[in-house]
């Protein structure tokens, strides 16, 4: 009976000894608690001291960038006025471009008055702008019973065309050059010839047409009255060839081959 007594009172002294080391160290902390101590314990700055302020000669702007009271000005106008973007794109910069051969002259003319330049001058060259818009030397006999007929080509149309006196009135099939060819293009191909020869208003143009289109007719009748006019006056022919009126024009379409859909284009090609 004694030995279990014993065993019961063990454990009540265990605790009770427990209770009494916890009580004999009651400012002892947990290693959590003594580490939120000092964060929560910070000391707090004095209020009577007041707190920094910049130099009065220097600003603090934007960050880390610290202007001096006379750039301030500058800064503010700067900011008051922002940049005004252009209409168009570049129009507010400078042209700073310069020709081929304008930095190497110098601003002087590439090509001297005093000194003309003798590979220039030994070699002229005409245009169509530089002919002249008549023939004055041509003499063509234009009594009454006056005829000058010939034939013009132009592709599969063909031309054949008489050149007798009159007031210059063109006569196509029995129709007039207006209700013939419509086009005012055409009707100033057409009246080229004569009025080259000054000999717009004194002759009239009676042709009969055959073939073609209305473009290859109207070339065709040009090309027939240029042949009239030298079988008038053979002194023309080499102005009238000069401006290309003689010349025929034999471009035409290109025949179809064997084997193929037209001159040129060929079927598609299938591998498989």
């Amino acid at each position: 009976m004694a030995e279990n007594e014993d065993q019961v009172n063990e454990p009540e002294r265990g605790e009770a000894g427990e209770e009494r080391s916890r009580e004999a160290v009651p400012a002892e902390q947990t290693p959590a608690q003594s580490d939120e101590a000092p964060a929560a314990e910070a000391p707090e700055a004095p209020a009577d001291t007041p707190a920094e302020e910049p130099a009065a000669e220097e600003v603090a702007v934007e960050g880390d960038e610290v202007l001096a009271e006379e750039d301030l000005e500058e800064f503010e106008e700067e900011t008051a006025t922002p940049r005004v973007k252009p209409a168009i794109p570049g129009m507010d910069l400078e042209v700073d471009i310069v020709r081929e051969g304008e930095e190497a002259l110098g601003g002087r003319p590439r090509y001297s008055e005093d000194e003309p330049d003798d590979e220039t001058d030994d070699v002229t060259t005409e245009t169509d702008d530089e002919l002249p818009q008549t023939i004055a030397d041509a003499s063509i006999d234009l009594a009454a019973g006056a005829r000058y007929r010939a034939t013009g080509k132009r592709k599969t149309a063909v031309a054949r065309v008489t050149l007798k006196p009159g007031t210059g009135e063109y006569i196509i099939n029995g129709k007039s050059l207006e209700s013939f060819f419509p086009r005012e293009t055409l009707q100033r191909t057409i009246r080229q010839p004569l009025e080259t020869v000054g000999y717009e208003t004194r002759m009239d143009v009676v042709a009969a047409m055959h073939g073609g289109g209305v473009s290859a007719q109207a070339g065709a009748l040009r090309h027939g009255v240029s042949r009239a006019l030298l079988e008038a006056d053979p002194n023309l022919r080499s102005e009238l060839k000069r401006r290309g009126f003689l010349t025929r024009d034999a471009r035409v379409k290109e025949r179809k081959k064997a084997g193929l859909k037209k001159a040129r284009k060929r079927p598609q090609f299938s591998k498989r």
